[in-house]
């Protein structure tokens, strides 16, 4: 074969004339060799799910022995995923138990505060903290139903309250999606997958909660439904879960709930008592009794009354109660303080937590592939065809508030697909209506438990179930029907990206939307509406424009100034989380050299997965070397092409 002539040698083609065949020459991306080799889509979408492919053998390649012993190993995989699965939603209840015993307290004093309450901003920030607090929906509306049927707090008072318990029962998933950012892509569909229940709610909740305030529209409604119907008291939801966890969470602690109730509605003698429940048996048996009276005017209806002395005696039903057996779990005998006890199981339910997601992803992933993979995704992804494709997301709605209703828990449900967005056996496209499934599902076991509650509070109990129905079907029918509405979607995935690319800022929302903002707003409200008011208004006016900006430079920049344009006028920290992400880089590293070695590990794993990242941003292409000539010792000329 005759050697390639080299740059300059042939007479009959000049150097630049040679450059501008080479230009000429430059084979476009569609038919580039590296395509050719390695063929891949034109861009690459982040929020794709990705390809569960199966590496092994095909059922059809195995002999006798190696079918057994994958039927064994996937009987053993499925035994083993109940069980973490299990695990995983028992160190949820204790997880909820821990809370209590931290906060609980805590969330009684919150709500003692009427005047505060009587504020709909406040009454908000406070449903969302009491619930932050204790974890529980359930337990918060439990409180303000207590609260309203002893008279101390009015129905439509209690409706901000209610809005704020379900934004803070969503905090739960977002915590458990956190403990998946070991990967990048896992991490984005994860913490979109969960967050996209918080932006539904926090939206909701900014077009309801001010047509509330300003109509009593959801109280208007319920109030017409409870009058509307002779309602009666009823059983008991059932309560399927407890029946399955309850044998394992009762022996680790059990908790009595109605201390928490009786601070709130300001039982002097609930402060001095432990939350940490020490008689689990107890009978309470009803005796007349003889006791003494200030005067005749004061004797029992219908009972005896007499005189003897100077002292007035009647008859009166006493109710007793009597300790019958006391509690089997570990911190029965402990002597410790509710918060030491709550900070124990905080830490170890947070162990049990990270370490069962952990196995339960990883066996997921072993256990979704091949054919099994392809009949899982197309069953839970695929949309019925046209022209009923819009009926799958409302069928979806329905699989989420039953599957919610059988487990008597949203915060089990949403934790417990949020591994399966990240794994990518959802999309986020299919979580959302499984999420807005859940909120129904989660209110209907409301509205049931209200039904069993006793004549005297059955109304209020109820009409608050039914203000909580409501306030979800409503955002639903704002966010959902029309697709460009499910702005939640979209508010989802731009923060996955973000909290992938910053994985610390996960953290960092989750203080900010849980804990410092409600506090803030509540200290604002507690000062007064005067400086509330003062304050919110021009921050809220701030948002608003910048958001605008933002919406017009995306848009229509035009109708800017230039220097409006971008904010590369305004310093770079208030711009951007680059600084912010070099100072966190240098603390970890800090840390890494002073404290542990635990972060230098971390630090090298986020490395190798970054720049395995930047090496997927961009595809490049290498000129073929038989087109444009040139020696390949010396360079070898590359054409950035389509990112991937």
């Amino acid at each position: 074969m005759a050697p390639r002539p080299e740059l300059g040698s042939d007479p009959a083609v000049s150097p630049p004339e040679l450059d501008s065949v080479c230009k000429d020459s430059v084979v476009l991306p569609a038919y580039s060799t590296v395509a050719l080799v390695d063929p891949e889509p034109d861009a690459f979408d982040p929020w794709q799910l990705p390809a569960l492919q199966d590496t092994g053998l095909k059922w059809s390649d195995l002999d006798t022995k190696g079918k057994i012993l994958r039927v064994v190993t996937s009987f053993v995989k499925g035994a083993l995923l109940l069980g973490f699965l299990y695990m995983f939603v028992c160190s949820l209840d204790v997880l909820s138990s821990a809370f209590q015993l931290v906060g609980g307290k805590a969330a009684g004093d919150i709500f003692q505060d009427n005047v505060v309450l009587s504020n709909p901003v406040a009454g908000l920030v406070i449903g969302v903290l009491v619930t932050v607090l204790v974890q529980s929906s359930s337990t918060s509306s439990s409180i303000v139903v207590s609260m309203v049927s002893s008279g101390l707090l009015d129905v439509r008072s209690a409706v901000p309250i209610i809005m704020g318990a379900n934004i803070g029962t969503s905090v739960t998933n977002t915590i458990v999606a956190v403990m998946q950012a070991g990967d990048r892509n896992e991490f984005r569909r994860a913490f979109a997958g969960a967050t996209v229940h918080d932006f539904f709610n926090w939206l909701s909740v900014l077009v309801l909660l001010p047509l509330e305030a300003a109509t009593g529209v959801l109280y208007k409604l319920t109030k017409l439904v409870i009058d509307s119907f002779n309602i009666q008291t009823g059983q008991d939801a059932p309560d399927l879960l407890k029946v399955i966890t309850k044998p394992l969470t009762k022996n680790i602690i059990e908790l009595d709930s109605s201390v928490i109730s009786d601070i709130a509605i300001g039982d002097p003698s609930a402060r001095n008592k432990s939350l940490i429940k020490i008689w689990c048996k107890k009978e309470k048996y009803t005796e007349l009794t003889n006791v003494t009276v200030p005067g005749e005017a004061n004797c029992t209806i219908g009972a005896l009354c007499w005189v003897d002395g100077n002292e007035t005696w009647t008859e009166k039903n006493i109710t007793e109660t009597i300790n019958i057996a006391k509690c089997n779990h570990m911190f029965m005998n402990a002597n410790l303080p509710d918060l030491a006890v709550g900070l124990i199981l905080l830490a170890l339910s947070l162990l049990v937590l990270c370490t069962c997601l952990i196995l339960i992803v990883k066996l997921l992933n072993s256990m979704l592939k091949g054919q099994v993979a392809v009949v899982i995704k197309k069953v839970l992804n695929t949309d019925f065809p046209f022209p009923f494709t819009w009926v799958t997301g409302y069928l979806a709605i329905l699989v989420g508030a039953g599957m919610t209703f059988i487990v008597q828990s949203s915060s089990v449900f949403t934790s417990a697909i949020t591994p399966l967005v990240g794994i990518g056996v959802i999309s986020i496209e299919r979580a959302y209506p499984l999420t807005l499934g859940s909120n129904i599902g989660t209110t209907t076991t409301a509205i049931l438990a209200a039904l069993a509650s006793p004549g005297d509070t059955l109304a209020n109990s109820l009409q608050i179930s039914l203000c909580h129905f409501f306030f979800n079907i409503f955002g639903i029918l704002l966010w959902y029907p029309i697709p460009f509405t499910r702005l939640p979607i979209r508010l989802a995935k731009a923060l996955g990206d973000r909290t992938a690319k910053y994985r610390w800022f996960a953290i960092i929302y989750l203080i900010l939307c849980f804990f410092i903002m409600p506090l803030l707003v509540l200290g604002l409200s507690i000062a007064g509406w005067q400086v509330l008011v003062g304050v919110g208004v021009p921050v809220v006016t701030l948002l608003v424009i910048v958001l605008v900006i933002n919406i017009m430079q995306s848009r229509c920049p035009r109708f800017l100034i230039p220097v409006m344009r971008n904010w590369d006028f305004l310093p770079k920290p208030l711009h951007s989380l680059k600084p912010w992400d070099r100072v966190v880089t240098s603390a970890m590293a800090f840390c890494g050299s002073h404290c542990c070695c635990c972060c230098k590990c971390c630090k090298k794993e986020g490395g190798e997965i970054e720049e395995g990242m930047e090496t997927k941003k961009g595809l490049e292409m290498y000129d073929n070397p038989a087109l444009c000539v040139e020696d390949e010792k010396i360079q070898v000329q590359t054409v950035s092409g389509t990112h991937l």
